[in-house]
């Protein structure tokens, strides 16, 4: 049984689902298009390849403009500041629940320079032991059929779209 609100109290706010903000590097190629994605750090992760990179992402902060906060997720998952002509894809909502946006760029980034910021992380799980693990580990461009099969399933309309929008000219 749920207790009734007293009068004039507070009423609880709905759970807001939570909002992650990426961008999705691309570089042109003479095969086609290649795509930048990041393969998450952590033990976990470490023999795991396809389906689980991703877009560099993370959750915006409250009240946080949405592009500024994809730009900041990633430089803090690849280390280096991405400028250019941003063009908003059409936002994915994950198997989780979150919404994930995503900005379309064209950029050749010199990758020697990535670095992730890290995280603790207790491994094995309820063992005490504490690691400090990169958010992401590598990161390394990918042709669109590659991509699609390394990414998450929940993302892979970034890609499908990007292609579409490159396909049409709609993007330079």
């Amino acid at each position: 049984m749920v207790a009734a609100a007293e009068p004039g109290a507070a009423r609880p706010q709905p759970l807001r689902r939570a909002t992650s903000a990426g961008l999705l590097v691309f570089r042109q190629h003479p095969g086609g298009p290649q795509f930048l994605l990041v393969h998450p750090g952590g033990p976990f992760w470490r023999r795991r390849d396809e389906g689980v990179w991703s877009i560099p992402k993370g959750l915006l902060d409250e009240g946080e403009d949405e592009l500024q906060g994809a730009a900041r997720e990633f430089v803090e998952e690849v280390g280096i500041e991405v400028s250019g002509d941003f063009v908003r894809l059409t936002p994915l909502r994950q198997p989780s629940g979150k919404t994930v946006l995503c900005w379309l760029v064209e950029a050749d980034l010199d990758l020697t320079g990535f670095h992730s910021n890290t995280f603790e992380l207790e491994w094995p799980p309820r063992s005490g032991r504490t690691l400090l693990v990169p958010e992401c580990d590598r990161a390394d461009y990918f042709a669109a059929d590659v991509a699609l099969v390394k990414m998450l399933p929940g993302q892979r309309g970034f890609v499908q779209e990007a292609l579409q929008r490159l396909g049409d000219g709609a993007v330079p």
